[in-house]
Order: C-alpha cells, then structure tokens, then sequence
C-alpha cells in the first residue's frame, strides 16, 4: 500500500506535452496554498470548540445483491462491484481499477456498516445521506440502508437523511459491458399522484419517525436530486406545489413540526446574476427549505481549479438565495468504469490528494462559521462513490487519508501540516 504524504502530494505526468499544464499547476498550487493558509491561521484563533459540525456524506448504495439489479443489471451477485472491479487505466498513471483497503464489501451488511459507522464518526462524519430511489411504485437500491444502516447494532451513533434520487436510468449507465452503447430507457422516474402518495407513506413511517434521521428544527429533512423531474411529472409549478403541500400535511400529521425540502444540484454552474435571481424565485416558489449540491460545481481535470471554481459558485449562491445554502466537497470525479470511451480531460487526476480536499474542507467549515443563522452542515461527495472515484473510505493508494483530512479540519483543527512553511 502506498500512503501519499506532504503538501498536496504529487501529481501524475502525462509525459512532456503536460509540462506546461502541470508548471501552470504548480504556479496556482503556490498561490492557493498561500491564500488558504492565512485564512487558516485567521480561523485558528476563532474559539470553535463549542459549535456542532454536520458532516453529512453521501452513501451510493449499489454493492450487494438484490433480484431486481441480479436480474437487470449486474449478474454476478456483488452489485456494482462487478463495474467498478473493471475500471482500466485510460492513461499510465491513472488509479484505475480503485483498491478498496477492506476489499469488496457489500453494503447492505450489517457487520460491514458497524465499521463504517464506528470510523466515520471517529473521524468527524456524523451523518450519512442516502441516495434512495423509487421506480414503479417501488424503491431500489433500499437494502443498503434497511438491512444495512438500519441493522446495523451501532446505528444510533450515526445519523441520517434520504436524498431521493429522481433520475431517469438508461440501460447502458448503470452497467455499459452488459449493454454496452444501448440508449433505450431502463427505469423512468416520473412519478403520478398514486404512486407519489405511496412514497410519501413509506419514507414518513419507514424513515422520519426513526430517532436519528437527521431533522433541521425538528423537521426531518428529505432532499430531491431532480426537481425539474418532479415538476414533470406534475405538469407544472401549480400542480408541484400541491403535491410539495401534500407532503407537508403528511408530515405534519405524523407529529413533526413540518418537512425541510432540500434542493439537491446534481452538478452546479457559474450562473450570472438574472439567471441566479430567477433560479431563487423557483426555490421559493415552490417553498423548498435549503440548498445542497451532490457534486461541487465548477470540474476541472485539476483539483486546484476544480476546487476554486466550487468556491466561487458557492458565494454566488450564497448570494443569490434566500434559503441556506449547504457547501458540498467532492473528494474527487472519475467514472471512466462507467464510460468506455471517456478521456483524462473528463476526470479529476492532477493534485487529487487528501491534502488538497483538506483544504476545500477548512474553506466549507469557514464559510458555515460565517453563516450562524444556519445549522453546521458540511456535504461530502461521497462516503463509498466508487465506480465515480470520490469516497472517504480507505484505499490501497491513500489509506485513511480522506477520513484524517476530516479528523483534522473538522474535529481536531490541526491545519499546519497542510501548509507549506516559508523562512
């Protein structure tokens, strides 16, 4: 196993025609790493020891075996795990396949979660969202967190939330070598008023009434990953609002004070100011609660840039909404086991190290400490994304490295180990 240690480690070369782009790199890395470290040293002489972090960390339940994906999507019996153990290199240093440190652990086992459980919040992670989906009147994927989290003996240290994931799902994206270029759909996640209702019941008394689904004022908060998915399915802004309304009642008759709607971005963008007003205007309008993304905006194939491009997308945000807006640090973007014919300019491989998302993490805790209107919510992309190449979990290339970043900015506040000391 090999542990990356130092300043932001080292990146991979690509050979002569990437000097430029990496000297360019290290130009910006040097100027980052400058600008973070007096923001640092500025944080450190806040008192902070008496604030609650919410670092909240997306699980992607896809690695064990249920009969609907047994039959439809992965065959051999171990999830995803089947995709993911068959990423290749696309160019010679390139992490691919990735290395789980615990090997291919299934998700919806008990014993494995307790581990989970037991080192994340060691770390400072202290809530797990689910993606969760729902297709025919029907969930998916829901094993992980039924027989996984929730039987899990320790799962009252942790808490957690649903991310209702309401994407379309073509044949080919789940699962390319089974169905290799097919673009014909799979599931199709439009929901009617029937079928809504039924998720409606489920997540209200399978979910919200558990002691440790996390709440925001005693609201337990549910967030939804494709909006406009849902305004489709209503056919329109009027008829959306009453199915939102609807949910709200069903809530409220079940004993809790209201439901806090999440918007949850998939991937967010530099919007300009009109276009940001008018984004507002939708949120409010359809009387949703918060603002998180599931990846932070802005990729570059450079973590550096990536990084800051997040940053300013968050502050526009935050400027532009009138709700709370949860900052969200991906530890990194490569889903080539996905994508047969992806390139290296479509993922995230120079200056992706624990140190580099450590310090995107001390930018999220600042801005959450600037903003004490709002609860300390800190999103992480992700806990187990591995056919996307973004976890916290330990591999055979970093070891814990993502979860002592975590430890460090957010339970410990050491940050001196990630600068650069200059005489």
């Amino acid at each position: 196993m090999t542990v990356n240690h130092g300043v932001l480690g080292s990146s991979p070369s690509w050979g002569a025609k990437n000097h430029k782009k990496m000297k360019n790199s290290a130009i910006l890395l040097s100027i980052c790493i400058l600008f973070l470290s007096s923001c640092a040293q500025q944080s450190s002489k806040q008192t902070e020891t008496t604030s609650k972090y919410y670092v909240a960390a997306y699980v992607w339940p896809s690695c064990h075996d249920e009969e609907l994906s047994r039959s439809l999507i992965w065959h051999d019996g171990t999830g995803e795990w089947e995709v993911i153990r068959k990423g290749n290199k696309r160019f010679p240093e390139h992490y691919q396949p990735r290395q789980p440190l615990w090997g291919y652990e299934m998700d919806d086992d008990p014993q494995v979660v307790e581990k989970w459980i037991d080192v994340a919040t060691d770390h400072g992670v202290n809530v797990f969202i689910y993606d969760w989906y729902w297709y025919n009147e029907a969930p998916f994927l829901e094993n992980a967190l039924n027989n996984g989290f929730l039987k899990a003996k320790n799962n009252e240290k942790m808490q957690f939330y649903i991310m209702w994931a309401n994407h379309d799902v073509y044949r080919s994206f789940f699962n390319v070598n089974l169905y290799k270029d097919e673009t014909a759909m799979l599931w199709d996640a439009h929901v009617d008023w029937k079928s809504y209702k039924i998720l409606v019941e489920r997540v209200i008394n399978q979910y919200f009434k558990r002691p440790n689904y996390f709440k925001i004022d005693g609201k337990p908060v549910f967030s939804v990953f494709d909006t406009n998915k849902l305004l489709e399915s209503f056919g329109g802004m009027e008829e959306t609002c009453k199915a939102l309304d609807y949910f709200r009642d069903e809530v409220k008759k079940a004993g809790f004070p209201g439901l806090h709607l999440q918007w949850d971005q998939a991937w967010g963008s530099m919007m300009s100011k009109e276009r940001a007003a008018q984004f507002s205007k939708k949120i409010d309008s359809l009387g949703f609660n918060s603002f998180a993304m599931y990846n932070m905006g802005g990729f570059n194939e450079d973590y550096l840039v990536y990084g800051a491009n997040a940053l300013r997308i968050l502050e526009r945000m935050d400027s532009a909404l009138s709700v709370p807006v949860f900052p969200c640090v991906s530890s990194g973007w490569d889903d080539t086991p996905r994508f047969p014919d992806k390139k290296g300019n479509k993922i995230v491989h120079y200056n992706n190290t624990p140190e580099s998302f450590a310090m995107l993490l001390l930018k999220a805790k600042q801005y959450v400490d600037r903003h004490p209107e709002q609860p300390k919510l800190i999103i992480v992309n992700a806990w187990n994304e591995w056919v996307e190449g973004s976890y916290l979990l330990p591999d055979m290339l970093n070891g814990f490295g993502y979860l002592e970043a975590v430890k460090d900015v957010i339970v410990d506040g050491k940050y001196d180990k990630y600068f650069i000391r200059r005489r």
